[in-house]
């Protein structure tokens, strides 16, 4: 069974150093995309970040690049999130997403599994 385990969010201030994480289990990890998406209530959940592999060059949406930075460890078969500064725009549930690294990395579609989400407040 696939699993893919989210943790690090809960309320931050603005300004504030953030960081997620999301550990793979159940799944080779070496030959995946992994991806990062959020959602705010009311509207559809977007793309954030995606990465194929350490060293890969990562993919951001606009509406983080310069700001959020994605990582992956193949050997703690972990990916990461994290912003030095977090703002209120960033307020939303983040979700871990895996596929196949030959896919697109902004189509849902395109990821097979999911994780659970975490919640992440960012207060001003």
């Amino acid at each position: 069974q696939v699993q893919l385990a989210e943790s690090g969010g809960g309320p931050v201030q603005a300004g504030d150093f953030l960081r997620l994480s999301c550990t793979l289990s159940g799944l080779t990890f070496t030959r995946t995309r992994m991806g990062w998406f959020r959602q705010v209530p009311g509207k559809e959940r977007e793309f954030v970040a995606a990465i194929n592999w350490p060293g890969a060059k990562p993919l951001y949406a606009d509406s983080v690049k310069g700001r959020f930075t994605i990582y992956r460890d193949n050997d703690k078969n972990t990916v990461w999130l994290q912003t030095e500064s977090a703002a209120p725009e960033d307020t939303a549930v983040y979700y871990c997403a895996v596929g196949p690294y030959y896919t697109a990395h902004y189509f849902e579609d395109d990821y097979t599994d999911w994780g659970q989400g975490t919640q992440v407040t960012v207060s001003s």
